[in-house]
């Protein structure tokens, strides 16, 4: 499906420099706004819709309920509870440590990477991988901009980079042994209502399972654990042989292979 780029209903100066950074990022058209709404824009152009504003850039596509938009998510009370010096059950399962090399394969929108970019610090290094490319400009626009919320979170937020790229092809292109981390969290075979902005996020990211090829990539590539999120029921985690962190009363579950 092809994407065009408009503004919000009522854009100022901001809204416009928004538009034209999407426009010479993503290569799409922009479209006068022209007080349509964005209903009528999908159906005369028959295409979803990109809309840039001044704060954030939120994306339509033909069929979504609601549209998909970059926020921090879970990712901001769980920084602060692991300020408090309570657990996560993530941080747990990748053992990072500061310095570390982390590698997401699964971006979306980020929640985890801005934990592990909390826990690698300025000398760690977090790579975000999202192979839908709106989604991958989104966050990563939204990783550099977005401003509530804590000194800490805004830090951790603006250290990780981003890539649009298939995570298989991507993993291939690595050296042996040239990441400590590598964490896959495709899309759940069955839905898990854990946020507001999850559902667009479901609709709009691209959904496959974890394969033998992708699998073998990542422990190719990780120099010490390669960690895998599923839904509990998911039959990865025998599949591939993975050691589980059962976490009782909670719908997923995460599974690691550790490097000897």
């Amino acid at each position: 499906m092809k994407t065009i780029i408009t503004t919000n209903g009522r854009p100022n100066e901001k809204s416009f420099t928004n538009a034209s950074l999407a426009v010479d990022s993503l290569g799409y058209k922009f479209v006068d706004r022209a007080k349509r709404s964005i209903t009528r824009m999908q159906e005369e152009y028959d295409s979803a819709v990109l809309v840039a504003s001044a704060n954030r850039y939120e994306l339509y596509r033909i069929g979504m309920d609601k549209p998909f938009f970059f926020h921090p998510d879970t990712a901001a009370f769980r920084l602060k509870r692991l300020m408090n010096g309570e657990k996560d059950p993530f941080i747990e399962a990748t053992q990072l440590q500061p310095g570390d090399s982390f590698l997401d394969c699964t971006l979306g929108l980020a929640s985890d990477s801005i934990l592990a970019s909390f826990i690698t610090k300025e000398g760690g290094k977090v790579l975000g991988v999202e192979g839908d490319v709106d989604i991958a400009f989104i966050t990563s626009e939204g990783l550099r901009s977005y401003t509530l919320g804590s000194e800490e979170l805004t830090n951790a937020m603006r250290r990780i980079q981003v890539i649009s790229q298939d995570a298989v092809t991507f993993l291939q292109s690595q050296p042996d042994e040239s990441w400590d981390v590598i964490y896959i969290d495709p899309m759940f075979s069955s839905p898990i209502n854990e946020s507001t902005n999850f559902a667009p996020l479901r609709q709009v990211g691209l959904q496959g399972m974890l394969t033998d090829e992708w699998m073998r990539e990542a422990e190719r590539v990780c120099k010490r654990r390669v960690v895998v999120k599923d839904h509990y029921q998911s039959q990865v985690f025998e599949q591939f042989n993975l050691n589980t962190q059962i976490r009782l009363n909670t719908k997923f579950h995460f599974g690691f292979h550790t490097k000897n």
